[in-house]
């Protein structure tokens, strides 16, 4: 039996923010409030862009308004809002700012992981630390391997736990964790999650990711040396993946929520800078940019594309919600490629309207001073995550052979 009141001396986490964080009551609430962080997240998105400015502040806001614990569950004194509710304030916070929004996804990744593996005793404990206002990042992909899902990070079982050696790229948020999610193999090949405080002796975060776009999401690498792992912290990773679970498209789901969300800010920078700052071209005949016939025919254009990637998003959701109430191997599948459509939608869309800004704007939109070429780095820094031509693939498969996609969290 743990001793969960002993465990923050077995941890040494990090000074708990008790009492600073709100505690959400319903989605309602949870939109609202994103709804309301997102519109003051954007007045210093560019600078922060400009001078890589890490968002720790911004951070902290979100934390105490309680939006990182909307996905803990009712039992455990949260919100337990839907799957699709997170990937609208996922969205809503992407559009504001692109790094800040995708920041989160790992977090409720982790979060679930948690909830659909972890034991009384480990919710009860880190879904306290949650609602608490604390942060889980990730340290998961590696640079070096054969694709960026193999690891070379290893665990190493021993008599007080486990040993952890291995160097991390990409781990996405890092620098504001609170607990860093750490996935690694054991000596058998078996796949472990282990939740470790940052300031555990051997692990040394660095601040060098050196990305052109998604500049302050805190993507840097984590170093592991010979850190010690308590066992109430490890969880079997492996075994999300060999039943059928919405983790799979409940993660790329999130994925194609901060897409949608730049996509959605860049429409709406487009629209602004077009009525404020930009000129028709002279064979128009008008005075606005705004009434320039084939600047409002491609922006029309732009507005309908962003329109059917918000659905897709939003039909997506609503199966990935279902296939979390009563997963099966079918309706697993089904959210995956609903999902797999709604990521392909969204990303092309959000680099239509990202470039869009630019072609619509004229010469003066690609001035330094307006940072307006953010929307497009962002955007495609975060397309790379995972192909769309592998959506694509599995879609078309799906559709005409009726093959199921692989269960993982890239589809």
């Amino acid at each position: 039996m743990v001793d969960i009141d002993r465990l923050s001396d077995d941890f040494r986490p990090p000074e708990r923010r008790q009492g600073q964080a709100r505690i959400l009551r319903d989605d309602a609430e949870a939109l609202a409030v994103a709804a309301e962080l997102a519109a003051e997240l954007a007045s210093g998105a560019a600078r922060r862009d400009q001078e890589r400015i890490l968002p720790r502040e911004e951070l902290d806001k979100i934390s105490d308004a309680g939006l990182f614990a909307i996905t803990v569950p009712k039992a455990y004194g949260g919100a337990g809002v839907k799957l699709s509710t997170v990937a609208r304030v996922i969205a809503l916070l992407s559009a504001a700012d692109g790094s800040i929004g995708q920041i989160p996804q790992n977090h409720f990744f982790l979060l679930e992981a948690l909830r659909l593996l972890g034991t009384e005793a480990q919710k009860r404990f880190f879904f306290d630390r949650v609602l608490a206002g604390e942060r889980f990042f990730n340290a998961l992909s590696e640079r070096g391997t054969k694709t960026a899902h193999d690891f070379a990070t290893r665990f190493v079982r021993q008599d007080d736990g486990y040993r952890l050696n291995g160097r991390k790229f990409y781990s996405t948020g890092v620098l504001f964790a609170h607990w860093i999610g750490v996935i690694a193999n054991d000596e058998t090949g078996r796949t472990l999650l282990a939740f470790v405080p940052p300031k555990t002796p051997g692990i040394t975060l660095k601040d060098d990711w050196s990305g052109f776009g998604q500049r302050v999401t805190g993507s840097g690498t984590t170093v592991l040396e010979d850190v010690q792992v308590h066992p109430f912290g490890v969880l079997d990773f492996q075994a999300l993946f060999e039943r059928p679970t919405a983790m799979g498209p409940y993660a790329q789901l999130m994925h194609a929520a901060v897409q949608q969300g730049m996509a959605e800010g860049s429409l709406a920078a487009m629209v602004d800078y077009v009525r404020h700052r930009a000129r028709p071209w002279r064979d128009a005949g008008v005075d606005r940019a705004a009434d320039d016939p084939y600047l409002l025919a491609l922006a029309g254009e732009t507005k309908v594309r962003v329109d059917a990637a918000a659905l897709l998003l939003e039909r997506a959701g609503r199966l990935v919600d279902q296939s979390a109430a009563g997963p099966q191997a079918r309706n697993v599948a089904e959210a995956s490629i609903a999902v797999a459509e709604a990521k392909a939608a969204s990303t092309e869309t959000a680099l239509l309207a990202s470039s869009r800004i630019i072609e619509l704007g004229g010469s003066s939109a690609t001035l330094a001073e307006y940072d307006l070429d953010r929307f497009w780095r962002n955007a495609r820094t975060h397309s790379v995550h995972d192909p769309v031509r592998w959506k694509y693939k599995f879609i078309g498969d799906y559709w005409l052979n009726g093959n199921v996609p692989p269960r993982h969290g890239a589809i």
